[in-house]
């Protein structure tokens, strides 16, 4: 349903430019059923690569893995659609430019995967995109914004791009839900001392955490604890802050905080990271990019206006 209501919009503008074009020029037959053909193969590249991004986010939302069967499956049909149009409509000329959009979007993915700026899955997302996607479909619609440069030979890095936005917008959800928690409670969102509870820890906290239940970590493996404890000779409790949690200790740090608040020492929950996949910021990236357009390119060509 979420699909149909993207591409809708696309297909009727797509018909209103054919019948506006024949109605000025008079343009045949052959040239309507090839415009159309094209149109067909731009929508089924763009519906394939919404439907297997959307699954890709919900199965690792919920299990933190996707199935290389996913990618197995999502590349050929990518790259055999991508092909068949470059052959039959560019007749070749563009083809290159296909190869090289994806040895670069290819090389920059994994680049990334070994810096540790995101995981495996999300490096073969922006692969199967490169192959499924190269270049922004002009051929069904414009987005609100117009398609910018980067979006007509490396529409990949346009929509990866989005992504990042979209995931440095959740500091600001973050935030909000977090003032909204001390509005409603009334509790203090730092209550006790921290060892290290400088202040711009605490911001970053602030815009990457929130409060959880103590059995929400310990059901949900991949929400992650920003804080830990530990009683010293005389058993008081000690808390730490944690700016980047990490998979090594992460049980044993669940485990001292729920010790802690079953002998009553910390009462309010405690501070975890939602650990939300890159994959979702990916398919929003998108989404955004096919109906509002490359928002770096909108925010750069604004400014330049400007000056």
């Amino acid at each position: 349903m979420f699909i149909h209501f993207i591409l809708a919009p696309m297909l009727r503008a797509r018909c209103g430019k054919i019948i506006k074009r024949r109605r000025q020029f008079g343009t045949s037959d052959g040239v309507t059923l090839q415009f159309l053909s094209q149109s067909l193969l731009d929508v089924t590249r763009t519906a394939l690569a919404l439907a297997f991004l959307f699954y890709a986010s919900w199965s690792d939302n919920e299990t933190r893995e996707v199935s290389n069967t996913v990618w197995m499956v999502f590349a050929p049909l990518a790259f055999v659609l991508t092909f068949a149009e470059e052959v039959y409509f560019y007749h070749f000329s563009q083809l290159p430019l296909y190869g090289i959009c994806f040895a670069f979007t290819a090389m920059f993915a994994i680049l990334i995967f070994y810096a540790g700026g995101f995981g495996g899955a999300d490096a073969k997302a922006l692969m199967c995109l490169a192959l499924a996607l190269p270049f922004f479909p002009t051929s069904l619609h414009s987005p609100l914004f117009g398609v910018s440069p980067t979006q007509k030979i490396l529409f990949p890095l346009s929509i990866f791009s989005n992504s990042v936005l979209m995931a440095a917008l959740m500091t600001f959800v973050m935030l909000g839900y977090n003032i909204v928690w001390r509005i409603r409670t009334g509790r203090e969102l730092f209550d006790g001392n921290y060892e290290n509870g400088s202040v711009g820890r605490k911001i970053l906290i602030l815009i990457t955490g929130y409060k959880a239940d103590i059995q929400k970590l310990k059901d949900k493996w991949h929400i992650y604890p920003l804080e830990d404890a530990n009683e010293d000779s005389e058993n008081n409790l000690n808390r730490k802050l944690i700016a980047i949690p990490k998979d090594e200790g992460r049980d044993g740090v669940v485990q001292r905080l729920d010790e802690a608040i079953n002998e009553g020492k910390i009462q309010d929950g405690v501070w975890a990271s939602p650990g939300l996949p890159f994959l979702i910021f990916v398919t929003a990236g998108l989404v955004l990019a096919l109906s509002v357009g490359d928002i770096v390119w909108i925010c750069i060509s604004r400014l330049l206006a400007v000056i």
